[in-house]
């Protein structure tokens, strides 16, 4: 435990108790005497915390009593959240807070919000004031149908075959298909479904928002080891990855190497900043779709460098921007 901590938890435990003896306060915190010594004075001294020493209870307590007017003001050093547990509090609170009441949970909802509010509070700051003061803004997340996504975590769970009726949007298809579940990844705010396509006899991953409908099979599901899931589906860049992995080399602007630099695209990607100041990023990749997306949005601050194929796919992808541009323009003029 760490120092500051440890002076909001003797606050906390006299706050909860009353009143304390040093052995009791020694065996809650797990600390030396001399440790403990070291912070009631701290308390008293530095941050003028009114703690007493009891000699009727044998203890020691925060007066609350004896003073001249009005509450005694103290005021502890700041203790608050690191960035990854306000992100995982502040997630699961939004989850846990808009969860359907009718659900497997909906009995359950209502204890766990409490328990989330009394951690958000933990760092003496109260739990609506932290949701008010701090935002988890969401950028792209599609809604998908609740009871498909039910049945395909008890289809998942129970190891069955699922049958799903699936939109393809890239091409705009409507199909039927029948999928082993292997596992569901959540990347980018939204869900995907790894599974093996007995139609396709091979792995593919399905966007659970595009699932329409679901029944879940008696049939057992085949399974398909973890390790050629990762080499398929989890291998190259983003959720279009693929076995036939390739490696890419970007180069960022000057202007934008610094953001970039800060950035995990891949947890196997290569980096280093060039001489001029513009930065290179090497990360494999199995279909190029996302990667080609990822590169358009920085426009011209980012240049393929290799392969040839993926420089020529987005060099036609601005080609045909700028044509639908250049087209506009005159259609205004």
């Amino acid at each position: 435990m760490k120092p500051t901590e440890r002076l909001y938890k003797i606050e906390d435990l006299l706050n909860q108790y009353g009143c304390l003896s040093f052995q009791a306060l020694l065996q809650r915190l797990e600390v030396s005497r001399a440790t403990l010594k070291r912070d009631l004075a701290e308390l008293r001294d530095r941050y003028h915390m009114p703690i007493v020493f009891d000699r009727e209870a044998g203890g020691y307590r925060i007066d609350r009593q004896t003073r001249p007017v009005g509450p005694v003001q103290y005021e502890l050093p700041g203790l608050w959240f690191s960035a990854q547990e306000i992100h995982a509090l502040l997630t699961m609170h939004r989850l846990i807070a808009n969860l359907d009441s009718g659900g497997l949970l909906g009995p359950h909802v209502q204890p766990l919000l409490g328990r989330m509010d009394h951690l958000l509070g933990a760092a003496h700051n109260p739990a609506d004031e932290v949701v008010k003061r701090v935002r988890l803004l969401t950028v792209g997340a599609r809604e998908f149908h609740l009871e498909a996504f039910q049945r395909v975590g008890s289809g998942l769970l129970r190891r069955r075959r699922l049958v799903i009726d699936y939109h393809a949007r890239g091409v705009d298809r409507h199909g039927r298909r029948e999928v082993s579940p292997q596992r569901l990844i959540h990347y980018r705010h939204n869900w995907y479904l790894d599974a093996w396509c007995h139609q396709r006899e091979a792995l593919r991953s399905f966007s659970v928002d595009a699932i329409e409908w679901v029944e879940v099979l008696e049939t057992e599901a085949v399974d398909v080891d973890e390790d050629r899931l990762d080499r398929a589906l989890g291998a190259g860049y983003g959720i279009f990855s693929g076995e036939a992995v390739k490696w890419a080399t970007l180069r960022f602007s000057a202007k934008l190497s610094r953001w970039v630099a800060c950035e995990q695209w891949h947890p196997q990607q290569v980096g280093r900043l060039l001489d001029d100041g513009a930065y290179e990023l090497s990360l494999p990749y199995g279909e190029a779709t996302e990667l080609v997306m990822d590169v358009l949005r920085y426009g011209p601050d980012c240049e393929v460098l290799a392969p040839e194929d993926l420089r020529q796919r987005v060099a036609a992808a601005l080609e045909e921007a700028s044509q639908r541009y250049r087209v506009s323009a005159g259609r205004v003029g």
